[in-house]
C-alpha cells in the first residue's frame, strides 16, 4: 500500500479460518495414521489377511514405484473425495450428510477400490475414520490464534465444511481457542454455497465487509470475496490447487487483501499485521 492508504482490513472485526490445511496439516496427520494402522495390522498375529491383500499393502509401504507414499496418495485420495463430496451438494436437492458420515463412507469404497476391503473391520473403519479428528495444527497456528484472540480487536471463527463435534475436537487437539465454531453444518450447506460465508457474518454480528476469510485456497477466497468479505491468503505447503501458470493464480494478488507466503509465520504474521493497524 502507499502511504496514507487504508488497509481494506482496517475495519475487519472478525475472522473466519478455512481449517483443513489452513489451520492444519491433515497430509502429514493422515498418512501417517494410515501407514501406522497397516503396519500393526500385517504385525499383528491375530490378522486374517489373505496373501493378496498383504502384498498390496506390503507395495503401499514400499509402494513399488521408488518414492515410498503409497500411503500418501492414499491419502490424498481420501481429502479429494472430500472436496468433491462438498462441491456436488445442493442443499435444495439433497439430503443432509456430515463430513464424519461422509469420510466413513468414502474410507470403505476407496480401501474397495484399492484392493483392500479385507484389512479392516467394520470397527476398525469406524476408529481410523475419526483420525480427522486428530490433525495437527501447522507450527504458527496455536500461538498466532492465541494472539489475534489476546488483541481484542476481532472474533476468530471456525468456517469449514468440518462438522461441528469435528471442529470442536480439532479445536481441543491442536488447543487452538477459536472463539466460535462455525461450519457447514450450522448453514446447512457447504463451501463454496453463499450461504456459509453470509451465514458466518450474520453469527457474527457483524457486515461481510467487516469479515475475513483467511484460507490457503484461493478458490475459498474468491468465493467469500463475492459475497463481500476480505480475504487473507496464508500460503501452506501443497494446498494451492490454482498451479502458478493458471491465470486465476497470477491475477489474485491483485485482489486479496492479504497474502502471507509459506515461510512468514502464518497466523503469528496476521496478528502482527491486525495489530499494526490498531489506531
Amino acid at each position: 500500500m502507499s502511504p496514507g492508504t487504508v488497509s481494506p482490513l482496517a475495519d475487519v472485526k472478525g475472522l473466519t479460518f478455512d481449517v483443513f490445511g489452513t489451520v492444519v496439516d491433515w497430509r502429514g496427520s493422515i498418512t501417517e495414521e494410515l501407514a501406522l494402522r497397516a503396519h500393526r495390522k500385517l504385525a499383528s498375529p491375530d490378522a486374517s489377511l489373505d496373501a493378496a491383500t498383504r502384498e498390496r499393502v506390503r507395495a503401499l509401504g514400499s509402494d513399488g514405484e521408488g518414492d515410498g507414499d503409497g500411503w500418501g496418495r492414499f491419502a490424498e485420495a481420501w481429502h479429494a473425495s472430500y472436496g468433491a463430496f462438498t462441491r456436488a451438494f445442493d442443499p435444495d436437492r439433497d439430503e443432509w450428510k456430515t463430513i464424519d458420515q461422509h469420510t466413513r463412507d468414502s474410507l470403505a469404497a476407496l480401501l474397495q477400490s484399492w484392493g483392500l476391503q479385507g484389512l479392516y473391520s467394520e470397527a476398525e473403519m469406524d476408529s481410523l475414520s475419526l483420525v480427522w479428528h486428530r490433525l495437527r495444527p501447522w507450527a504458527d497456528s496455536s500461538d498466532g490464534l492465541a494472539q489475534l484472540n489476546a488483541s481484542g480487536r476481532v472474533a476468530t471463527a471456525t468456517l469449514s465444511n468440518g462438522n461441528v463435534s469435528l471442529l470442536r475436537d480439532l479445536d481441543d487437539f491442536g488447543n487452538l481457542g477459536f472463539q466460535r465454531l462455525l461450519s457447514g453444518e450450522t448453514f446447512r450447506a457447504y463451501k463454496p454455497n453463499p450461504a456459509t460465508y453470509l451465514g458466518a457474518a450474520r453469527e457474527l454480528g457483524l457486515e461481510p465487509r467487516q469479515v475475513a476469510m483467511v484460507a490457503a485456497h484461493l478458490e475459498d477466497l474468491e468465493a467469500a470475496r463475492a459475497c463481500g468479505l476480505r480475504t487473507v491468503y496464508v500460503e501452506r505447503p501443497r494446498e494451492e490447487a490454482w498451479s502458478p501458470d493458471d491465470e486465476r493464480r497470477q491475477r489474485a494478488p491483485e485482489w486479496v487483501d492479504l497474502w502471507i507466503s509459506e515461510g512468514e509465520d502464518g497466523f503469528v504474521t496476521l496478528a502482527q499485521k491486525l495489530r499494526e493497524l490498531a489506531p
